[in-house]
């Protein structure tokens, strides 16, 4: 059985999670090793293993966080109309990709086939909670007679954040974030009933 993780090895644990989330954010799961975590953290390899055993089980984790992180992202948007959460959903995109990194679940999802079978699971079950949640604001438009679109929630909500992912490659392979901005802005316009 594993030891018990000591506060300090949590702490460890999250300074190896900060690493490679960046790492994969940038370089993409495989562009990565453990000798490059280790070389960024000044520690050794075995210490790394101490935490993470595998790359996959490391891989787990991240997407876990992540997960985490990003809807209480969303949690934070709170109860605006729906074209203002669209608004601000598309803006953590936006921001992910300011910082010089693209979608960690996007990032996943290129690489889909040479992921372990827990992590394809995992960006799996990301993508769904993603396409739910969006769903939902789209559902609150129509109701609100704020958003107006053809197909169901659920057809709407996949091609926007379809749309997403791709305008963050277009704009990432050109280094201009405000492309990504102007491909959002219309997207999301598009849905309002008051461009009508």
């Amino acid at each position: 059985m594993k030891p018990r993780p000591r506060s300090g090895d949590r702490g460890t644990s999250s300074h190896i999670l900060d690493i490679a989330e960046g790492l994969v954010q940038s370089r993409g799961f495989n562009g990565f090793s453990y000798a490059d975590i280790a070389a960024a953290l000044a520690i050794s390899k075995p210490a790394l293993y101490y935490h993470f055993p595998s790359k996959a089980e490391l891989g787990v984790a991240l997407i876990r966080r992540y997960e985490q992180r990003f809807f209480d992202a969303l949690s934070a948007i709170g109860d605006r109309d729906a074209p203002a959460r669209l608004e601000r959903y598309a803006s953590l995109y936006a921001g992910v990709l300011r910082e010089g990194r693209m979608c960690l679940c996007g990032m996943l999802a290129a690489e889909y086939s040479t992921l372990s079978e827990p992590m394809q699971q995992s960006v799996i079950h990301f993508s769904d909670r993603n396409e739910e949640w969006l769903s939902g604001v789209l559902t609150q438009g129509q109701r609100e007679r704020t958003l107006a679109f053809a197909g169901t929630p659920r057809e709407r909500a996949h091609m926007i954040i379809s749309c997403l992912e791709g305008a963050m490659l277009v704009a990432r392979l050109y280094g201009d974030v405000d492309m990504f901005q102007t491909t959002a802005s219309s997207l999301l316009a598009g849905l309002s009933t008051s461009a009508g």
